[in-house]
C-alpha cells in the first residue's frame, strides 16, 4: 500500500482491462444516481392525469404536463439503455466500445432530466404562482442546473487542460 494520499487517482500501473473496468464501474454508480430520482419523478407523474385537478387544468397545464411526462421518459430510456447495452455486449470483449456510448447515453439522460426537471417545476408552479412568476422561477432554475451540471465542470476541464500543456 503506498503512502502516497494521492495513489489511488495515480492510474500508470492500470492495465487496458482494469481501466476500463474501472470507467464501466464509475459509470455505473452514476447511472445508480440518477435513475432513482429520475424513475421517482417518472411515477409520479404517472398518476398526475388520473387526478380530479388534471382534468378541470387548461390546455397550457395540459401540453406542459405531456412535455414533462415525454422528457421524464426519455431521460429513464437513456439511463436504462447502458444496462441493455451490456447485456446485448456481455463477455463480447467489446467494453472500450460500450464506455464511450454508454457516457453518451448519461448525458443525454442528464439533459432530458433537467428538461423534465424544469417542466415539472413550471407545471408545480404555474397552480400556486402567477404563469409569468413561474416562468421567471423556472427560468432562474434551468440556469441553476446549466451552471452546476454543465459549465462549471466544463470550466474545471478547461482550466485543468490549461495547467497539463
Amino acid at each position: 500500500m503506498s503512502d502516497d494520499p494521492h495513489a489511488h487517482y495515480l492510474r500508470e500501473q492500470e492495465d487496458t482491462g482494469e481501466r476500463l473496468d474501472r470507467q464501466w464501474n464509475e459509470l455505473l454508480q452514476e447511472l445508480r444516481l440518477a435513475q432513482t430520482g429520475t424513475q421517482i419523478l417518472f411515477a409520479f407523474l404517472l398518476a398526475i392525469p388520473f387526478t380530479d385537478r388534471f382534468q378541470d387544468a387548461d390546455a397550457f397545464t395540459h401540453d406542459v404536463y405531456a412535455g414533462t411526462l415525454i422528457t421524464s421518459a426519455l431521460a429513464v430510456g437513456l439511463f436504462l439503455a447502458p444496462v441493455s447495452f451490456h447485456r446485448i455486449l456481455f463477455q463480447k470483449k467489446m467494453r472500450d466500445k460500450m464506455i464511450p456510448i454508454a457516457g453518451r447515453m448519461a448525458a443525454g439522460g442528464l439533459f432530458f432530466l433537467i428538461l423534465a426537471i424544469s417542466s415539472g417545476v413550471l407545471l408545480a408552479l404555474d397552480v400556486v404562482l402567477s404563469r409569468t412568476a413561474a416562468f421567471v422561477v423556472v427560468a432562474i432554475v434551468l440556469v441553476w442546473f446549466v451552471t452546476f451540471w454543465y459549465v462549471i465542470p466544463l470550466w474545471i476541464r478547461r482550466s485543468s487542460r490549461a495547467t497539463e500543456e
